[in-house]
């Protein structure tokens, strides 16, 4: 399985003041995976230690000497560390937070040898210890789920071909787009963690199932790492229902209404600790950068994995086969999760923001706010064919804006919008409509699991449909 950041780890290890490399995810979203195949491709000797499996090296790690860490290592492993030619790999790194501090020294006193860490549940280990972080000693790199060019490179290698030369500024083909939504209909289903992809290679669905319930499983044992046992149920059960709340802003008495709002919030911040869940920020929009203006006790939640969330709401992987089109469970909802999940991954983690707007008489709300260089990009998710643009109307006329973006099922086009949102208030600006699926993915006219992403223009296209509101002319959906 290719992953985009395939090409950002060749980049760290030919870079010339190359430092230790420590690789932050949840688990099962294939870290450790990751590496291996990396080692392969660049003919290094792999040196892998489990710090789970070998937790008495925190001591020796403790000691910072590196001579001391590299000889228990070879003894550990049975291999040599040898400068050049060895990749050396700390999994599961947080079980030996020393190790965590220890990296500095791998930098200062052994730069030539490439070292990777990796590790889940980190935010619970740095939390927890009091050791300096080596900061500016280390780099890292946020690893999520497989994206949907990633899921589609697994799939449909054929497809994939033809999918990874598209791009929005370019016509694309109505049997193409058509496979395309074909396999995003799938992908929202299996999700993207690797075990699952794997299973849908064989298009075996009880195996996707299966691998989605012990996921799942796998994750609420966690807990019980991380929480006491009074909080272990609660815990729990929020895990199970938070996907039913994909896309609405967080009121945290009515996730669980027995349970205590303060309760709730604690438990919500363990989870986004474990990267099972993150939060989506409100911002007020009002200039660079986004957190200059955000709300963090207003939020919205994404899930760690659409295929999860789809799985814990109670639909089979097997039903993907009667389904006629995105017409899932709580359908806008998925759509904004899937989006998400592919913003994050383009964002390399970091925060997501959106938009919203209470009033007695009008509430408003754009899905996201994007930053391309200087510019504030409002970005809106539409499950089907056709949707209402009330909120981007009023978004655009209060922030001036003069662009933004609409992720659809239509092929992609660029829209002057202009339209009369009241008797005094004339809002004009230009929409780019793009299929869901490009959303996230760079789509450049290159492979872009091998090449940088790279900028696209887009063309203006001919007068679009408009009708009479009562008010002037208002775009309507299209055929």
């Amino acid at each position: 399985m290719r992953r985009i950041q395939n090409s950002t780890l060749s980049q760290w290890f030919f870079r010339k003041n190359r430092k230790p490399l420590l690789i932050r995810g949840a688990r099962q979203v294939g870290k450790s995976t990751l590496v291996r195949i990396f080692g392969q491709e660049q003919g290094l000797r792999l040196v892998e230690i489990n710090l789970e499996k070998h937790r008495p090296l925190d001591k020796i790690f403790s000691t910072y000497s590196i001579p001391d860490v590299i000889r228990e290592i070879e003894g550990v492993a049975g291999q040599k560390v040898v400068p050049g030619e060895t990749l050396l790999f700390l999994d599961e790194i947080q079980a030996a937070p020393e190790a965590i501090a220890c990296l500095r020294y791998f930098y200062e006193e052994l730069p030539q040898l490439a070292v990777i860490a990796a590790g889940s549940l980190l935010e619970f280990t740095l939390s927890k210890h009091a050791f300096s972080m080596p900061v500016g000693r280390i780099e890292y790199l946020h690893l999520g789920p497989m994206t949907f060019l990633e899921f589609l490179s697994a799939t449909d290698e054929a497809l994939y071909e033809i999918a990874s030369r598209l791009s929005a500024a370019e016509p694309i083909a109505a049997a193409t787009h058509e496979k395309l939504l074909a396999v995003l209909r799938d992908y929202l289903v299996i999700g993207g963690l690797p075990e699952a992809v794997a299973a849908f290679q064989e298009r075996d669905y009880a195996a996707v199932a299966l691998v989605h319930r012990s996921i799942c499983e796998t994750y609420q044992d966690d807990f019980a790492k991380y929480a006491s046992a009074g909080e272990l149920a609660r815990l729990q059960r929020l895990f199970r229902a938070l996907p039913g709340f994909i896309g609405r802003k967080i009121i945290y008495s009515r996730i669980l209404e027995d349970e205590p709002a303060v309760k709730i919030k604690a438990d919500l911040i363990l989870l986004q600790k474990a990267k099972i869940v993150d939060f989506i920020v409100h911002t007020d929009g009002g200039g660079i950068p986004l957190g200059a203006g955000a709300r963090h006790q207003v939020f919205k939640i994404v899930f760690l994995d659409v295929g999860l969330a789809v799985h814990l709401l109670g639909l089979s992987a097997s039903d993907v086969r009667s389904l006629s089109e995105l017409r899932l469970v709580n359908e806008g909802a998925l759509a904004e999760q899937f989006a998400a999940q592919q913003f994050r991954a383009e964002l390399g983690g970091r925060q997501l923001y959106y938009w919203q707007r209470e009033g007695r008489s009008e509430n408003a709300e754009v899905d996201f706010l994007l930053q391309e260089d200087a510019q504030i990009i409002p970005v809106e998710i539409k499950a089907g064919k056709s949707g209402t643009l009330k909120s981007l109307h009023r978004f655009m006329h209060e922030k001036r804006g003069g662009r933004a973006i609409r992720y659809d099922l239509n092929l992609p086009s660029t829209q002057q919008i202009e339209v009369r949102i009241s008797p005094e208030e004339l809002v004009r600006y230009q929409l780019e409509s793009r299929p869901l699926y490009m959303a996230g993915e760079p789509w450049p006219s290159i492979d872009p699991l091998l090449h940088p992403k790279q900028s696209a223009s887009y063309p203006a296209s001919s007068t679009p449909r408009t009708s009479e509101n009562g008010f002037g002319k208002e775009l309507l959906p299209r055929e």
